[in-house]
């Protein structure tokens, strides 16, 4: 198939940014969106152009590198999808396709479709740890943990980091991710010693990173590529609101 790419080009984050516009041909509906990108980057090399910059790494929608808005949408039009796992038979030969990075001041652009995404991880060291005893590897069973329980941390800690929840968000909230990465470990008995003080730590390190507020139009949850329920919000909220109150002063 023969395509238009609105491509965003951004030399860095100091810098103004413009759409180019590349026309790419006998594109296979079986190539991922990544490997398009590819072909077109090729190309570019051979005619002396710099290649649009763009972050992966798994390429298995496991490592949440591949963030890009594409047609309006984080990650493409397919539901619980990443970038890397978008295959073009998504599109019709002649389509345009507009292809962004994440729109978020947390998040500013590092060149083209990459943005500095480690604001997450900063929230993730003011608390999303817990406390182990080294030493031999305790066996499986000797801490019983509930079935509802262990699967909702299961599918709380599926979160992959992506971002793609800050990108839909109209105020550029990271609830869903900061509520996944709580709810993992507060469900479960390991994550009970620093139960209080990873909320707290964990919401102030994300005001402080400038992220918006929650508005809970469950925008995150919809375009989510391992569909992170909204409940987790609620469990934060839960989690915060006890915190605050018995926290020691």
């Amino acid at each position: 198939m023969n395509l238009t790419l609105k491509v965003w080009r951004q030399k860095s984050s100091k810098e103004q940014g413009r759409f180019e516009t590349y026309q790419v041909s006998d594109i296979s509906s079986e190539m991922s969106f990544l490997e398009m990108i590819d072909v077109l980057n090729e190309r570019l090399i051979k005619e002396g152009k710099d290649p649009i910059a763009f972050d992966h790494d798994c390429r298995e929608g496991i490592c949440g590198a591949c963030s890009m808005y594409i047609n309006g949408r984080p990650h493409g039009p397919w539901q619980a999808n990443t970038t890397c796992q978008l295959h073009m038979r998504a599109y019709k030969d002649g389509d345009t396709i507009v292809v962004e990075p994440w729109r978020a001041n947390s998040f500013p652009v590092i060149k083209d479709l990459v943005v500095d995404r480690t604001a997450f991880d900063r929230i993730v060291q003011a608390g999303g740890y817990i406390s182990v005893n080294t030493g031999n590897a305790v066996d499986a069973n000797a801490m019983l943990i509930e079935k509802d329980k262990a699967d909702a941390a299961f599918a709380a800690a599926a979160c992959i980091g992506c971002g793609a929840c800050v990108a839909a968000c109209k105020n550029s909230s990271a609830m869903l991710f900061l509520s996944a990465k709580v709810s993992h470990l507060a469900l479960l008995p390991q994550g009970e010693p620093e139960r209080k003080s990873r909320v707290l730590n964990m919401v102030q390190q994300m005001d402080k990173e400038g992220f918006g507020s929650c508005t809970f139009t469950e925008a995150c949850e919809a375009v989510c590529p391992k569909e992170i329920s909204v409940t987790n919000i609620s469990r934060l909220n839960k989690e915060y609101i006890i915190a605050g109150l018995t926290e020691e002063k």
